[in-house]
């Protein structure tokens, strides 16, 4: 009886999910499905692969992400809301977004009256706080959509007319979009006295910002009591705070300081033209023409010798009025000594070479700076020279030597430098440890000698080879670098009772200790 059931039972079932799967067109999955997608999903209802692999429930976030792309974004620059989501490595999407509850289900769940703006990429402040949601956030736009400029939403609040650009934030902030917050001292005018209570329309007719004149004359030329004569630089006498206070100081602002009778002495009586159009030298001669009694033969700087006190005393200060002060024998030495020409067209070299050449007994060798080592009291009094200048500083010994031991003839540079040419007599060594005699010997004393062979070479003395007398490796004169060779055989050739039938490294059986003491390594 039961098996008379079954077979029924069995056939009703195939049929109607073959009717089934022929009316929806779905698979075996589709009927499992626990609900219908969203409307935006719904061409995917079919396909399950799209959202789902078998067996392989955390494939699921990868799927989600492979078509929302913009969210991958997000969350790969952990930017915008879900980018700031903590932990969303390890976050299910289905978690917040659960599917299969309808064709008009909502699965963002995003409440907007506990949404925390915060976690996006434009936090709310000042004003924006109390701001609708729709003010920003147009109906069919995404919310990642939504422009984040000022000037997207306040183009028609900017009553410049975008003049100075589409970058509010420079002056607006949040809090009030009235209230301007611009640094005018950040513009290559900053506001300063008066200017600071001017308002912006004063400057900035018709709110024309770009390319605005900073000249005074432009805005004061109408306070301009001079009529243009002193010319359109009005700072120099003007200042921001007060137009009527003169500040212009002609001993500052000028390259010629007003002293002694020049102060009393009218304007006009040097500006005569326009104050800028004419341009007026600054030479006593320029004026004085008339009262040089010299005739042009001590040339136009008047000012050499006369002062601004009084034109007839005439007072010439070599130290104080040019760039050689006379100093020991050169202050009793006349002028035309010196100047033998035109006192003022001949130029007149200042180094000691220039009169003191045929004093030179150095021949040039030492160049022409022959206050390194001579002075102005007497050229041979106390002559100084500082060694430690040289290619050769004196130290030890060297310092207390004449200098006539060194030096036998005044060309200095002669001497030569190394160690051997000076101390050649004394070298006990006839030149087998070469001619640097500095390996060895130090210029504290010529017999206060230091060798370290174990340090400073490349093969060490021990056994029988400690304490050996150099002279008995080294025979021959050598000069610089000396270069001896480290092989036994090179001085053990005639204990070589082998006649060579072994090599020449005799180290494999030999030891420095003793030669006879055969050990095989």
């Amino acid at each position: 009886m039961k098996n008379r059931l079954a077979i029924p039972l069995a056939l009703g079932i195939l049929m109607t999910i073959s009717y089934i799967s022929t009316a929806t067109a779905t698979n075996l999955e589709t009927l499992m499905m626990p609900g219908e997608l969203i409307q935006g999903h719904a061409k995917y209802e079919n396909d399950c692969n799209n959202c789902h692999q078998r067996f392989k429930k955390a494939s699921q976030n990868k799927l989600c992400l492979k078509c929302h792309k913009k969210v991958a974004g997000d969350i790969t620059a952990k930017e915008g809301f879900h980018g700031r989501i903590k932990d969303i490595s390890n976050t299910e999407c289905k978690s917040c977004h659960t599917e299969h509850k309808g064709r008009k289900a909502d699965i963002v769940l995003l409440d907007k009256e506990t949404f925390d703006h915060d976690v996006t990429d434009y936090p709310l402040k000042g004003a924006h706080v109390n701001v609708k949601c729709r003010s920003c956030h147009k109906p069919a736009k995404k919310y990642r959509e939504t422009p984040a400029q000022c000037n997207d939403c306040h183009k028609s609040d900017d009553p410049h007319r975008e003049s100075l650009g589409k970058d509010c934030a420079k002056c607006h902030n949040e809090k009030s979009w009235g209230k301007a917050i611009f640094d005018h001292d950040k513009t290559d005018f900053p506001l300063k006295g008066k200017h600071k209570d001017t308002t912006c329309e004063g400057c900035h007719p018709n709110e024309r910002y770009k390319d605005t004149p900073v000249e005074c004359v432009t805005c004061h030329r109408i306070n301009d009591v001079h009529d243009g004569r002193y010319g359109d630089k009005c700072k120099n006498c003007h200042t921001a705070k007060k137009w009527k206070d003169i500040i212009f100081s002609h001993d500052k602002d000028t390259k010629y300081r007003l002293q002694g009778k020049h102060i009393d002495v009218k304007c006009d009586s040097c500006h005569r033209g326009k104050l800028y159009g004419v341009k007026l030298g600054t030479a006593c001669y320029t004026c004085h023409k008339n009262d040089d009694y010299h005739k042009g033969r001590y040339g136009q700087k008047c000012q050499t010798c006369h002062g601004f006190n009084d034109w007839t005393k005439a007072v010439f200060d070599h130290d104080t009025k040019t760039d050689y002060p006379l100093r020991g024998k050169h202050k009793k030495v006349e002028c035309q000594e010196c100047h033998k020409g035109n006192i003022f067209k001949e130029k007149i070299g200042t180094e000691c070479y220039t009169c003191h050449r045929q004093n030179d007994k150095h021949k040039g060798q030492e160049g022409k700076k022959c206050e390194r080592c001579h002075n102005e009291n007497d050229w041979g009094d106390k002559v100084v020279f500082d060694h430690g200048l040289t290619r050769l500083p004196l130290i030890g010994q060297h310092a207390i030597t004449p200098c006539e031991e060194c030096h036998l003839s005044a060309s200095f540079k002669a001497a030569p430098l190394d160690c051997f040419s000076c101390h050649k007599s004394e070298d006990k060594h006839k030149l087998r440890l070469s001619n640097d005699c500095g390996l060895c010997h130090n210029p504290n004393g010529w017999e206060l000698w230091r060798f370290d062979h174990n340090t400073q070479t490349d093969y060490k003395l021990d056994g029988k080879h400690e304490g050996l007398d150099c002279h008995a490796c080294h025979t021959k004169p050598v000069l610089n670098r000396i270069q001896l060779s480290t092989a036994c055989s090179s001085c053990h050739q005639e204990d070589d009772i082998h006649s060579g039938r072994f090599g020449q490294r005799c180290e494999r059986c030999h030891m420095t200790k003793s030669f006879k003491e055969i050990v095989l390594h």
